[in-house]
């Protein structure tokens, strides 16, 4: 499973056929509504590189990688 953080901004840039969540109503946001988290199989999917406007995409995170960011204060309150 791979992970990426997208600013709302591009929420409805989201192809949810792509990706684990069903809609906007399963994601997980930050603390402060300016960031969600996408969950997928394999490669970027590629309604991401309209978001980052390239061909790189956006920093991608293991499962592990992931449980420590929301373990931080931007997405945990008792961080």
């Amino acid at each position: 499973m791979n992970y990426i953080i997208v600013p709302s901004e591009h929420l409805e840039k989201v192809n949810f056929s792509k990706v684990k969540q069903t809609s906007s109503k399963s994601l997980r946001y930050s603390l402060d509504k300016e960031w969600f988290l996408l969950k997928y199989e394999g490669d970027q999917p590629t309604f991401v590189y309209g978001i980052t406007q390239d061909a790189i995409g956006l920093p991608e995170f293991s499962h592990e990688e992931i449980l420590i960011i929301l373990k931080g204060p931007e997405w945990n309150h008792r961080a």
